[in-house]
C-alpha cells in the first residue's frame, strides 16, 4: 500500500515505542527512515550521568541534527517517516530541563532563540502521530531495551515529559496531531495493532484532502 503522506514524524516519551513504529511504518510502505542520534550520541551518556552539566550541550547537539534532518525530508522527493521531531526538542525536552532546573535560564534563553531562528525554515511534517503511554508502560519498555544509560532517569523526568507532550498536543491546535494511546497496543507483535494504526494515518490523510 501506498503510504498518503510525504512526511511522518512520530512523537512521543522515553520508551513510548517511537523507532518501533518508524521501522513498522517503513516497512510497512516501503518508505525512508529517519531515525533520531541515540548510540551515535556523544554527550547522551554524561548527559544521564549530570543533567546540570550537559543539558545545553546535549539539546544544541539534537537541534542541530534534527534540524538537518528535517530539511534534508523538505528538500527531498521521497517520503519518510521520522523518528522523534524537532518540536520536541524545543516544547518538551529543553522546557522540562529549564522548568527542573537542569538548565539555568541564560542557556535556555540561549536555545530558545535558536530554536526561533531556525524554526521560520521549517515546514511542519505532514503528519506528527504522538504516542500516548502511562508511566507504567514507560518504564516497562525502557527495561525490556536495557540500555545503560537510561536505567538511571528518574521517574519524576519521566512524569513531567508526560505533561509536557499532552500539553503540546492540547495546545498548540496548528499541528497535524495524530493521537495514539500505546499502552494495550503491540504494534510489533500484534499485526492488528499495526493494522490500526495505519488506517488512523489513512483516515486522517483522507480528511486533509477533502478540506
Amino acid at each position: 500500500m501506498k503510504c498518503p503522506l510525504k512526511f511522518i514524524a512520530i512523537a512521543g516519551n522515553i520508551g513510548a515505542g517511537k523507532s518501533s513504529l518508524t521501522k513498522a511504518l517503513a516497512n510497512y510502505y516501503d518508505i525512508e527512515t529517519c531515525y533520531e542520534s541515540v548510540d551515535d550520541n556523544p554527550y547522551l551518556d554524561d548527559f544521564y550521568g549530570d543533567m546540570k552539566a550537559y543539558s545545553f550541550k546535549l539539546q544544541v547537539y539534537f537541534l542541530s541534527k534534527r534540524f538537518e534532518n528535517h530539511q534534508s525530508i523538505n528538500r527531498g522527493f521521497k517520503q519518510v517517516v521520522q523518528d522523534r521531531s524537532i518540536y520536541e526538542d524545543y516544547f518538551i525536552f529543553a522546557r522540562n530541563l529549564y522548568e527542573q532546573g537542569k538548565m539555568d535560564e541564560r542557556d535556555y534563553n540561549n536555545y530558545c532563540d535558536l530554536f526561533n531562528v531556525m524554526s521560520q525554515f521549517l515546514k511542519p511534517p505532514d503528519l506528527i502521530i504522538y504516542l500516548k503511554a502511562s508511566i507504567n508502560t514507560l518504564v516497562e519498555r525502557i527495561h525490556k531495551r536495557g540500555r545503560d544509560y537510561e536505567k538511571t532517569i528518574p521517574l519524576e523526568y519521566l512524569k513531567q515529559l508526560n505533561i509536557l507532550y499532552e500539553r503540546w498536543v492540547n495546545d498548540f491546535k496548528n499541528y497535524p496531531f495524530l493521537t495514539i494511546n500505546v499502552d494495550n497496543l503491540d504494534f510489533i507483535s500484534e499485526p492488528e495493532d499495526l493494522d490500526y494504526i495505519i488506517s488512523q494515518i489513512h483516515e486522517y490523510a483522507a480528511l486533509t484532502v477533502s478540506k
